[in-house]
């Protein structure tokens, strides 16, 4: 089939002779959709597309967000919240429940100077008693020194309070990956993400076919070669890599993926449910899986809260060209509302350019999306690229939303 865009080189033209109207085609997909309050995606570039490898509904990592940004996203901010909740004052935010990370504390920080930003109050808290054993309310400070204090969240006739306040808004941060005590079908405060779509429910499988969905639209509309913005994907179910069952039919499937691509390619597969750069082997043949070793096949069974992997992922390897003090690199972008307002660079020494990233040995650097103004000649930024593909990926996020709502 003949595409008017078959090239990388013709794709990234296309986006920055052709921003504004893309942008608009983007904002119009948006509208009726159940899209997060906010959203990050991982986008790998190789020589030959662009390709988003993952989607966080719950993302941390605001702290690594650029400084200058913050000005423009806090009006993002506002305009979402006074969008969603138009009487709101008082935000809640609802952490994970991993304290001891200084790092995610940071995270949060920024996150709620964000929302202060825009004009509003800021809580944390959350239902989870564990970490406050036999106290109301726990303080902290996190590794840059700043303090903050969660508190225990109760339900009030349907309506979320803190220890002396009540939420007109509440914003989670908390992936589900184990629920909290809450029926949410009885909590009548504004949560956004809806957090029914936690990781004791979410599968990446089911993103990546709304983002072929989603990508396959948007190409047909330009008359882009799909291929250009996404990696090959296959979904296998019912594998036990304790018991080393459908191991067989995983391999097969990592054989298929690997025969659509060049020799000498490699493939992710990645746990379903798994989160934290978890559940994830870099393999270039289905004989890898079938005689995988022990303490491997352990680091595939479970993730973090103990989820055990049963559905996974094989997903083409798409070999990063992103190099930072010449080491691999790959570009996360946040998004607020379907918006980019930022993004930082992973690296990993440790890694060559086609490994998992997001695992020991990764540092970041800031990503300015302030530097893709308003100006059309500044679309010429290969950050505007990054946003188009993270935006289509928040877009098929939204069709997940709207399976459990």
């Amino acid at each position: 089939m003949a595409f008017k865009i078959s090239t990388k080189e013709e794709f990234e033209n296309f986006i920055f002779n052709n921003y504004e109207v893309v942008n608009q085609y983007l904002h119009d997909k948006k509208q009726g959709l159940p899209i997060p309050f906010y959203s990050s995606v991982d986008v790998r570039e190789s020589k030959t597309k662009y390709a988003p490898v993952d989607h966080n509904m719950y993302p941390a990592g605001f702290n690594n967000l650029c400084a200058a940004d913050f000005a423009d996203a806090a009006v993002i901010v506002k305009n979402t919240i006074s969008k969603i909740a138009p009487e709101a004052k008082i935000v809640g935010i609802i952490p994970e429940s991993h304290t001891k990370n200084l790092f995610y504390l940071d995270h949060l920080t920024k996150l709620a100077q964000l929302v202060r930003d825009s004009g509003y109050e800021v809580i944390f808290l959350t239902f989870d008693e564990a970490p406050f054993e036999g106290s109301n309310s726990l303080s902290l400070v996190s590794q840059n020194g700043t303090s903050l204090t969660i508190e225990k969240a109760k339900l009030e006739n349907g309506e979320i309070h803190g220890l002396t306040k009540k939420c007109d808004f509440v914003i989670c941060n908390n992936d589900q990956s184990n629920p909290l005590p809450v029926n949410w079908n009885e909590v009548k405060t504004l949560i956004n993400p809806t957090p029914k779509i936690g990781w004791f429910r979410r599968q990446k499988n089911t993103h990546f076919k709304y983002y072929k969905q989603v990508a396959d639209e948007f190409c047909a509309h330009f008359g882009i070669d799909p291929n250009l913005i996404q990696a090959r994907f296959v979904g296998v179910d019912h594998v036990d890599f304790e018991e080393k069952s459908g191991l067989d039919t995983l391999g097969a499937a990592v054989d298929g993926i690997i025969a659509e691509l060049p020799p000498g390619s490699k493939v992710f597969v990645k746990a379903s449910q798994g989160t934290y750069g978890m559940g994830i082997s870099v393999v270039s043949s289905g004989e890898e899986i079938i005689n995988m070793n022990r303490k491997t096949r352990n680091k595939m069974d479970v993730g973090k809260n103990s989820i055990k992997f049963t559905s996974l992922l094989v997903q083409e390897g798409v070999e990063t060209i992103i190099k930072y003090d010449d080491k691999p690199a790959e570009i996360t972008i946040y998004l607020i509302n379907c918006q980019s307002i930022g993004g930082f660079m992973r690296i990993n020494g440790e890694k060559d350019n086609i490994g998992n990233l997001n695992s020991r040995g990764m540092v970041f650097r800031k990503l300015c999306m302030s530097e893709v103004v308003k100006e059309a000649q500044d679309h010429t930024m290969k950050e505007a690229v990054y946003s188009v593909i993270a935006r289509l990926s928040t877009l098929a996020s939204a069709y997940e939303i709207k399976e459990v709502i």
